[in-house]
């Protein structure tokens, strides 16, 4: 730990973050916009397409390596179970909703959805670490 608090996986973590989020909120932004306006067709579409998802894989990599720098064993525990509860969670809404799509029951939800049920679990799991091991953990 660091005299801020924060140990010096969290700082990067949050520097990680921070840029992910940027470059995934702009990104949409300009694809919805430009794209949508038919400002921007062809292969420069599919570019401008790609990139809030990649942004979304950062943000998967950015808690990949916050797990892996974290020195702190039961901190690194916390986080652990936080994505595993998120993982599960979401990966059972997309099965049961994905067999209600199959036999007509539901409507077609697009798939990036289930990155914002994930992150919706990542809640859960950080109520989970609170309620079994009585701490929220550094992620907070």
């Amino acid at each position: 730990m660091t005299r801020s608090g924060k140990s010096p996986a969290r700082r990067r973590y949050l520097a990680r973050l921070a840029i992910f989020v940027t470059v995934y909120m702009a990104s949409l932004v300009a694809a919805v916009t430009l794209i949508r306006q038919h400002h921007v067709t062809g292969a420069p579409a599919w570019a401008l397409a790609l990139v809030p998802g990649l942004a979304v894989v950062g943000y998967f990599w950015t808690i990949g390596m916050y797990i892996v720098e974290q020195r702190d064993e039961f901190v690194r525990m916390l986080m652990v179970r936080q994505t595993l509860i998120a993982t599960g969670f979401a990966l059972s809404v997309a099965s049961v909703w994905g067999f209600l799509e199959q036999f007509a029951l539901v409507g077609h939800v697009e798939a990036y959805w289930i990155v914002v049920v994930w992150s919706f679990g990542l809640l859960l799991g950080l109520l989970s670490n609170r309620l079994t091991h009585g701490a929220w953990g550094e992620c907070l």
